[in-house]
Order: C-alpha cells, then sequence, then structure tokens
C-alpha cells in the first residue's frame, strides 16, 4: 500500500467508527511528514456546532498540537470530498494537499453530497439564497483592517 493509501484508510475507518457510534460518515486525518498530527470526525450528533466537521476538527486539533495555524507541511486525508466551509478553512490553513475517498456524487445516492452548497456558492453574492447584505462600515468607530495593518 502507498503512504497515501495507508492514511487515507486511516480516515476510511475512523467514519466508520463513527456511524457505528451513530455519527456521520466522515472522518478526517491531518499528517506531518509520515506521522499524524490530528485526527477528526464529524461531531454532529454529539454537539450544536454546525462546524463540528471531521476536516475542521482535525484541522483544530493539528493547529493545537503544532502550536500554529499554519499547516503549509501537512497532508489532509479524508472520507469524504470536502465540503465548501472546510475546503475553505483547509485553503486558510495552508494546507497544500488534500486526498479523499468518496465524491459527492458517491455520496449523493445515501443524501451525503454537498455538491448543491459548491454550486450555490458559486453564484454571484447578489442571486445566492442566503441574503448577503453589506452595510454601512461608517457606524463603527474605526476600520479594523486598517487597524491591523498599522500593528504590523
Amino acid at each position: 500500500m502507498s503512504t497515501d493509501d495507508v492514511f487515507l484508510r486511516r480516515a476510511i475507518e475512523l467514519a466508520c467508527a463513527n456511524v457505528r457510534s451513530g455519527g456521520r460518515p466522515y472522518g478526517a486525518v491531518v499528517v506531518r511528514g509520515e506521522t499524524i498530527a490530528a485526527e477528526g470526525v464529524n461531531e454532529l450528533h454529539l454537539r450544536p456546532d454546525p462546524s463540528a466537521h471531521a476536516e475542521m476538527l482535525a484541522l483544530r486539533a493539528a493547529a493545537a498540537a503544532l502550536g500554529r495555524t499554519r499547516l503549509d507541511d501537512c497532508t489532509v486525508y479524508a472520507s469524504g470530498q470536502p465540503c465548501p466551509m472546510c475546503l475553505a478553512a483547509l485553503h486558510l490553513a495552508g494546507v497544500p494537499r488534500v486526498v479523499f475517498a468518496y465524491s459527492n456524487a458517491d455520496g449523493e445516492p445515501y443524501g451525503f453530497s454537498t455538491a448543491a452548497l459548491y454550486r450555490q456558492m458559486a453564484l454571484p453574492l447578489s442571486e445566492q439564497q442566503l441574503q448577503i447584505v453589506q452595510g454601512d462600515a461608517s457606524v463603527g468607530p474605526e476600520n479594523p483592517f486598517a487597524l491591523a495593518s498599522r500593528r504590523c
């Protein structure tokens, strides 16, 4: 088995164990070099947290274990195709590579697909189902972006 196969198999094992314990079929492994830095499973069944996806929890655990938010030297293995939220978090963490087992098309017959969400988010903001409105920034005391840039 290749290195990718070993870690992808672990992500799938985590997903299957999570299903057996009442959860959803998602597991994720963050690997640095040849070592597992962190693992996660979807925990939506355990807590009222809409972001408790396997990849999100694995990223949080890896960042804590490694003491940094940038995971530029890590690969993430996931049992399923990352949803848009998880994909964005992977980008923000600087993860250079993701390997997943089952696609949205594979999960669709079982009710596990985020393909519609991907399509929705690809639309211009004004056409999305979620009403997204830019408010009047002048109501604030100052521009927090400008404030942050002065601290650099």
